[in-house]
């Protein structure tokens, strides 16, 4: 197998690096936390121009047609300067599910103008107290006169408070079904929430919202639909946290040679030269089984897409608050400021790992599978 970048990819990482670091630094992200949208239009549409929007769907539907190792190579550097743009929503867990079981004329209505950076989506799915089950909502859709009758509550949709259309699941005669609803339907409430990292989601209220057929995402079992999208979501999680550690780790060593104490550099000494080398192995480990779940995250074999997806998934957690966290500590009491920009990079890195699925919720998955000899 190669493990080797094509030049394209190259090109590809090294022009998103450019491009972030100038139009989007983190200070940048710091400032968004007090706006209403948490982002700016003008930059996605900076980001649809540039193609990234469009890079993990068929030409058939206006898309470039690449792999989401490609979506990865955006990802690590959206991670390494925390750009709050919403990708992962809209193009990542929306977009999947449009892309795999939307209708031509639904692609053509709900995608398109998402891949040309005129709106945004995002996809609801998680409810009360359901954790990270996605079978068994309380929200119902009813049939009525030809069309359907969408009751229920929906919470932590990322983007749910800005994204023009947004992808909701719902029960429907024992089967779990994924409709597209506009956010100025009748019966549709938007409440805004702030998450732990600054960003923005939304609580859902569906009360008797009517939705004709049209609306109905039914190429593909919304299951199966739902499966798919979330662990593409978890693998971009994973892509994420692998610029954002490695962002992390670059912050802490430059620090550690800077920083003095009784007139010498805190970088001298060999305890935290140490704890520095570890941070670096768990970042190259994460690194490398972020590598495999991107490769797997397109596989048609479910069980090893899930595999691959499940382990990085778990290392992110391991690795990745470690990293965050001896961050913290080396960085002392400024560390825990929030001026200082090394704590955005903590909160961001535990809302990952809380994302599509827990530490906890992929360990029990990956020791599920089929070919997990315990």
């Amino acid at each position: 197998m190669d493990f080797e970048f094509s030049q394209d990819q190259q090109l590809l990482a090294k022009t998103a690096a450019d491009f972030v670091s100038k139009r989007s630094p983190v200070a940048r992200a710091r400032k968004l936390r007090e706006d209403a949208t948490g982002y700016e239009m003008s930059m996605w549409k900076e980001m649809a121009d540039l193609g990234w929007l469009s890079i993990p769907f068929s030409e058939q539907v206006g898309g470039i047609g690449g792999s989401f190792v490609d979506v990865a190579l955006i990802l690590e550097q959206l991670g390494r300067e925390l750009v709050p743009e919403p990708f992962v929503p809209s193009v990542v867990l929306a977009g999947c599910v449009l892309a795999h079981g939307g209708s031509a004329e639904q692609q053509e209505r709900f995608l398109k103008p998402m891949l040309a950076g005129e709106i945004t989506l995002a996809l609801a799915y998680a409810e009360r107290d359901l954790r990270f089950d996605i079978e068994s909502v309380s929200t119902t859709a009813t049939k009525h006169n030809g069309s359907f009758v969408l009751s229920g509550e929906k919470v932590w949709v990322l983007n749910g408070h800005a994204a023009q259309h947004i992808v909701v699941s719902a029960a429907h005669d024992g089967w779990l079904q994924l409709f597209v609803l506009d956010r100025d339907m009748p019966g549709l409430t938007i409440q805004p929430l702030d998450t732990f990292d600054g960003r923005k989601a939304a609580r859902i209220q569906l009360e008797d919202v009517r939705v004709d057929k049209d609306r109905l995402l039914a190429q593909r079992p919304g299951t199966e639909l739902l499966d798919i999208a979330l662990d593409y979501g978890a693998a971009a999680a994973v892509a994420e946290g692998v610029g954002l550690t490695q962002r992390v780790l670059d912050l802490t060593v430059d620090y550690l040679k800077t920083r003095e104490q009784f007139e010498v550099k805190i970088g001298t000494f060999q305890a935290l030269q140490h704890r520095a080398v570890d941070m670096f192995i768990e970042a190259q480990l994460l690194r490398s089984i972020a590598f495999k779940s991107s490769v797997l995250a397109d596989h048609a074999d479910p069980g090893e897409r899930r595999s691959a997806v499940s382990a990085a998934k778990v290392q992110l957690s391991v690795g990745g608050k470690y990293v965050t966290r001896q961050a913290i500590q080396l960085h002392g009491g400024v560390g825990c400021t929030d001026e200082h920009d090394i704590g955005l990079y903590f909160k961001r890195m535990h809302v990952l790992n809380t994302l599509f699925g827990d530490e906890e919720h992929h360990v029990e998955r990956y020791a599920s599978s089929a070919d997990f000899d315990g």
